[in-house]
């Protein structure tokens, strides 16, 4: 009789562990979350902008190509002709504008539009230190 309760009991248990482990076999599903968009940037000089759109010409691997944002808000201090940098999403198939900044042009300091260049000082050694004293 007492071996029949104990095998009874043990299936019993075993049954048990094969219906807890089947519930948590998969993760949990979550409601309310969604997953984060990747947000990329473009870097060009504006060709055409609008209180609604962008439209810059960027040029990659000698390959000049027009590229239209959508725009969350309206962007401020930018012109046509100013090189700007654009953080973009893609949004039920259109790019749309979430960050447009403007980038500092490189300044040039002579007419040929090459920098001067700084002089080194002249190395000290030990027989010009003397030269001095």
């Amino acid at each position: 009789m007492k071996k029949v309760l104990i095998c009874t009991t043990a299936i019993v248990c075993l049954l048990a562990v094969f219906a807890f482990s089947a519930d948590k076999t998969g993760v949990p599903p979550t409601k309310g979350v969604f997953p984060k968009t990747a947000t990329m940037n473009a870097r060009g000089r504006v060709v055409e902008i609008s209180e609604k759109a962008v439209r810059i010409e960027r040029s990659i691997k000698g390959r000049t190509e027009i590229m239209e944002f959508a725009l969350e808000s309206p962007a401020a201090d930018i012109v046509v002709n100013d090189s700007i940098k654009i953080d973009y999403t893609v949004k039920d198939g259109k790019l749309t504008a979430s960050r447009i900044a403007g980038l500092k042009e490189k300044r040039t300091y002579r007419k040929d539009g090459s920098r001067p260049t700084k002089e080194k000082p002249a190395p000290l050694h030990k027989s010009n230190a003397r030269r001095c004293l």
